[in-house]
């Protein structure tokens, strides 16, 4: 496993107009397993997500990302593959939430053995009863 510095940018844009973005720089880990790049990091309070590790699992144009830790009771996964649906619950600090993503996009710029590059996902979230959003992410290796 190798160090890297990672540069995460996610932006949310609500329906309503109150967009929201976050932006940090933190260290993590790159790996490769087979044909995948795998990329670890740990959650910031920046992210409401503090004491929770992430982990994407990124081969060719598909994205499994799983946060587990102390601060979320379940470990949270999400698939993205453009075009896809993918099904699953949001963890929060007062519970699961059924949740439906639709990825729009993903684009992967990653160097294999941990160079610069970056992964962005565009995607559709949908918090049963509670939220719909248009989510931006974009993680970059330094």
């Amino acid at each position: 496993m190798k160090d890297i510095m990672l540069k995460i940018v996610g932006k949310q844009i609500s329906i309503d107009g109150g967009d929201q973005q976050m932006e940090f720089i933190t260290e993590g880990k790159y790996d490769e397993e087979d044909e995948s790049v795998l990329l670890y990091y740990d959650e910031s309070d920046l992210s409401g997500m503090e004491g929770c590790t992430t982990s994407l699992k990124i081969t060719d144009g598909k994205v499994k990302m799983q946060r587990f830790g102390k601060s979320i009771g379940l470990d949270t996964a999400i698939e993205f593959e453009q075009g896809r649906r993918f099904k699953g619950y949001y963890e929060t600090p007062f519970g699961s939430i059924e949740m439906e993503v639709l990825t729009n996009f993903v684009v992967n710029k990653l160097k294999r053995d941990g160079g610069k590059g970056y992964l962005d996902i565009d995607y559709n979230v949908s918090l049963k009863g509670l939220a719909e959003s248009r989510s931006y992410l974009k993680i970059e290796i330094l």
